[in-house]
């Protein structure tokens, strides 16, 4: 078993270092694992410069990870040594109302992995068992790091019902934002805009599948997209999650429509027309991570090919430039920043 164990610490967005501690070892229903790839996520970032209302500093960072089971723990049975995982990182408390009816993702209790615990933006770590979710044969660690990310925007998609035939307006072009646009349109959406202040991101969404693409600073957004749905939308995906951007999800959204708030909104109050969520009877609903149904879709998704992976994964960096990965994943040219894993002392 090697003595080494490079962990990524983040005490801020400028103070992102490297520190050795010991390889864990697996305790009862546990699994240790070897890292090979670790996505970093919109909240790592917002965590970072200190802006996530549910992640303090410092913290250890690493929730979408993929790796290779290295040993198990009395207990944890059925992941062999060598069997490839990719973490499902809710960590709740199975007792709860919430719970007990199935929507662990909404835990009372709820903990995350990589984010209120020590996570996998390391050589090794350790992880409950029943945490984490076999990597198909056939699918790269590459495209399996994926599946975190997509996952949410897949159980965001669900709830929003059968979006069959209806129309839909996804607010951001980041990573969530273009997976809720491939989600959609999997899930039967007829016609998608999408905004973003960004041409690039824009032209990307385009790229993807968009039926339209808008500047989110646009004075005629609303006009402009109704003209291409043909009407207001029947679902509007907030991926940003700010005063603006739900401003244009209320004048976007027809009346008795849905607005399903993705992006991780600020502490601060977020003024909303309630006259005319009131007057319009819009329903304005949150959603958060995910469950394993919604990880077994996230799958079926990319192993199909649904998912263009080259247009997602924009640039990946190895462990020990963990800083340059988060400063990467601040431009906004980037989708998703990886980070890849090398066994220790090997160089691969």
């Amino acid at each position: 078993m090697p003595q080494r164990n490079r962990r990524v610490l983040v005490r801020s967005i400028e103070d992102i270092s490297i520190e050795e501690v010991a390889v864990p070892r697996p305790g009862p229903g546990e699994l240790l694992v070897r890292s090979s790839v670790v996505g970093i996520c919109g909240s790592d970032t917002h965590a970072a410069r200190g802006h996530h209302p549910f992640i303090g500093l410092p913290y250890r960072p690493g929730h979408e990870v993929v790796g290779t089971v290295t040993a198990t723990g009395a207990g944890a049975e059925g992941f062999a040594p060598g069997t490839r995982v990719i973490v499902e990182p809710n960590l709740y408390c199975g007792r709860c109302a919430q719970c007990r009816s199935g929507r662990y993702n909404i835990c009372r209790e709820l903990k995350v992995f990589g984010c209120q615990t020590p996570g996998g933006m390391a050589d090794f770590f350790t992880v409950p068992a029943d945490r984490v979710h076999r990597v198909p044969d056939g699918m790269s660690d590459l495209e399996a790091a994926l599946v975190e990310p997509l996952a949410t925007p897949v159980h965001a998609v669900a709830k929003a019902g059968d979006l069959t035939g209806r129309t839909v307006a996804v607010l951001g072009a980041g990573p969530i934002g273009l997976l809720v646009l491939a989600a959609a349109r999997h899930a039967g959406a007829a016609r998608i805009v999408v905004t973003d202040l960004l041409a690039t991101k824009r032209e990307r969404a385009l790229k993807l599948g968009a039926d339209g693409a808008f500047s989110a600073g646009a004075t005629g957004l609303a006009d402009e997209a109704r003209g291409v749905l043909g009407g207001p939308a029947d679902v509007v995906f907030d991926c940003v999650a700010r005063e603006q951007s739900m401003a244009q999800a209320v004048d976007l959204v027809t009346k008795g429509g849905r607005i399903i708030v993705v992006g991780v909104g600020s502490p601060e109050p977020t003024p909303v027309r309630l006259d005319l969520v009131q007057d319009r009877e819009i329903l304005v609903e949150g959603t958060l991570m995910y469950t394993a149904e919604d990880y077994r879709t996230a799958l079926g998704l990319i192993a199909s090919g649904a998912i263009a992976t080259d247009e997602i994964i924009t640039a990946s960096f190895p462990l020990e430039e963990a800083g340059k990965a988060f400063a990467a994943a601040l431009e906004p040219e980037h989708v998703k920043v990886l980070i890849t894993v090398a066994a220790p002392g090997t160089g691969v």
